[in-house]
């Protein structure tokens, strides 16, 4: 086993799993897309995804012990209208990643592992919010 290979299945069973084959992800997601909308990048954690589009953010959230049960939560770039990144300190192992969207008080909140790529996932916020 190659050290790369190691190294993804460690961070993958601690939940720093990072960005995902936009390839895989596009073809997983093909009936959830539009016509003509297209993955940008994916980023998961150990079941969950942030999924960019040319038009939207999918947060996935697989539940329960199996994770058959799976809510995806759609949101036009249009609607977000602030987001933050609280990151890990030194001895934390997540980041807290907050979406604001227009209409709903509370933020959407998702846990992010140390090595999930939350700075591009913030930089793809600020990429794709609207002008």
């Amino acid at each position: 086993m190659t050290k790369e290979i190691a190294m993804g299945l460690l961070d993958t069973l601690l939940g720093h799993a990072g960005e995902k084959s936009t390839d895989k992800v596009g073809d997983d997601f093909a009936p959830l897309l539009a016509p003509g909308e297209t993955v940008q990048r994916a980023f998961g954690e150990i079941r969950d995804l942030i999924v960019f589009t040319d038009r939207r953010l999918i947060l996935v959230d697989k539940q329960g012990v199996t994770g058959r049960k799976t809510e995806f939560l759609s949101l036009p770039y249009r609607s977000i209208v602030m987001f933050s990144l609280e990151t890990a300190g030194h001895f934390d192992l997540e980041s807290e990643l907050r979406v604001w969207v227009s209409g709903q008080p509370a933020p959407i909140t998702r846990h992010l592992g140390r090595s999930s790529g939350a700075e591009d996932i913030i930089a793809l916020l600020a990429q794709n919010s609207p002008r």
